[in-house]
């Protein structure tokens, strides 16, 4: 399906304004550079820091990102044409993380967690989910809605689930001391706007998870946000917990992108706890679906999901990135009655704010998604071909 509809709203409403940081994979280079973009120009700042992951670090990142003259830059405009028309011979953008660590948090909103509960109940079978769902969803949502995890009063409704026969793992997780925080895929392995995305064959219910993703530096500090896709197999994780990691992480099964958006005094923190992460499907058979993910909805504050992430029991060298979590789960029937919805190959799936852009992908199977060959021995091997890898540039602000 013809992606360059999406063109035009790749970028944030406030682009002009906005700190944005992006990953050109260049063919002349063999390899990726790191991008400022400038209006409708693309500036690299490889030379002066070869790694995303090194820039975050950096404490003039925003002044570099805003003001370093480049020795060369690409037309933005071209660079969005051959990256949705996935042209891999001219220069494409890329997902805008590199050494980050990809992390994610799960079961973080009401209403993902009663469908974590569900699919567990349900083995999988997306058939059984709708009486399921029915039956038990309204009694734990009217105890949990407004509840502070971790907080006396979560313990004591804990208690109370717990004789009615109504806990479950995902529900420690949800509103228990501890969130969920797992890894999602290998350093390097996201995959970013207008690339495929794949969930297995043999997958029959599956969703898309759109998510805040939080770009954190090696001292577990959020500096930047982007848009996430944490493509989920639903079918997977609901017949057994221990499933995540192939419930989670397959061929083209993380995106990001489509730029990271630094903060600064256009875009903080406080602004990314109130975004709104919208969801757009568009099918080849016609079937269209909208969703909102209110950020602000989230049952634990951000900076609490980075601190179980990284602290004194792990630190993170190179930084991460973290899913944030979702609260859209489609539950709306694709086809027969009462299966609920899952992925055809072809789907379009946008996800969209308006200060982070969008990030735009079309489904197919992991077994038939581009193949992840450039990893970390080739990302060290092309930047020291290129001369880039030992030393650090200081920019004056």
């Amino acid at each position: 399906m013809n992606l360059h509809a999406y063109a035009g709203s790749v970028l944030p409403g406030d682009a002009e304004r906005a700190t944005l940081v992006a990953r050109v994979f260049d063919p002349a280079a063999g390899g990726p550079c790191v991008a400022a973009i400038r209006g409708d120009r693309v500036v690299d700042l490889t030379p002066v820091v070869p790694t995303v992951s090194e820039l975050l670090d950096r404490p003039d990142a925003v002044a570099l990102v805003r003001t370093h003259e480049g020795s060369r830059d690409w037309d933005l405009a071209a660079l969005l044409a051959a990256t949705l028309r996935r042209d891999r011979t001219a220069a494409h953008l890329l997902a805008p993380v590199d050494l980050q660590v990809l992390k994610a948090a799960g079961v973080t909103f009401v209403r993902s967690m009663l469908e974590r509960v569900i699919e567990e109940r349900a083995k999988g079978d997306p058939g059984r989910a709708e009486d399921i769902r029915a039956r038990i969803g309204e009694v734990v949502r009217g105890r949990i809605a407004q509840l502070r995890p971790g907080s006396p009063e979560a313990a004591r409704v804990k208690e109370v689930l717990v004789e009615e026969g109504l806990w479950s793992q995902y529900l420690e997780v949800g509103i228990g001391p501890d969130p969920e925080i797992f890894t999602k895929a290998p350093v390097l392995s996201a995959v970013g706007t207008g690339a495929e995305i794949g969930v297995l064959a043999r997958s029959t219910w599956n969703n898309p998870e759109p998510e805040l993703v939080l770009a954190v530096s090696s001292a577990g500090v959020p500096v930047a946000a982007a848009l996430g896709n944490d493509v989920n197999l639903r079918d997977f994780e609901g017949r057994s917990a221990l499933l995540l990691t192939e419930a989670k992480d397959n061929n083209a099964s993380c995106a990001i992108g489509p730029f990271l958006r630094l903060f600064d005094d256009t875009f903080t923190l406080d602004d990314a706890r109130g975004t709104e992460v919208a969801l757009d499907i568009t099918g080849p058979d016609g079937f269209t679906l909208h969703g909102v993910n209110p950020v602000s909805e989230i049952s634990r504050d951000l900076v609490d999901l980075v601190r179980h992430a990284h602290g004194t029991h792990h630190s993170y060298p190179d930084g991460f990135v973290l899913f944030t979590g979702t609260m859209f789960a489609p539950t709306e029937d694709r086809g027969e009655a009462g299966q609920g919805f899952t992925h055809r190959q072809g789907d379009v799936v946008a996800i969209s704010s308006p200060a982070l852009g969008t990030l735009v992908n079309v489904v197919t199977t992991a077994e038939a998604a581009e193949d992840w060959t450039f990893g970390i021995r080739a990302l060290m091997a092309n930047l020291a071909a290129r001369g880039l890898l030992g030393a650090t540039v200081e920019v004056a602000s």
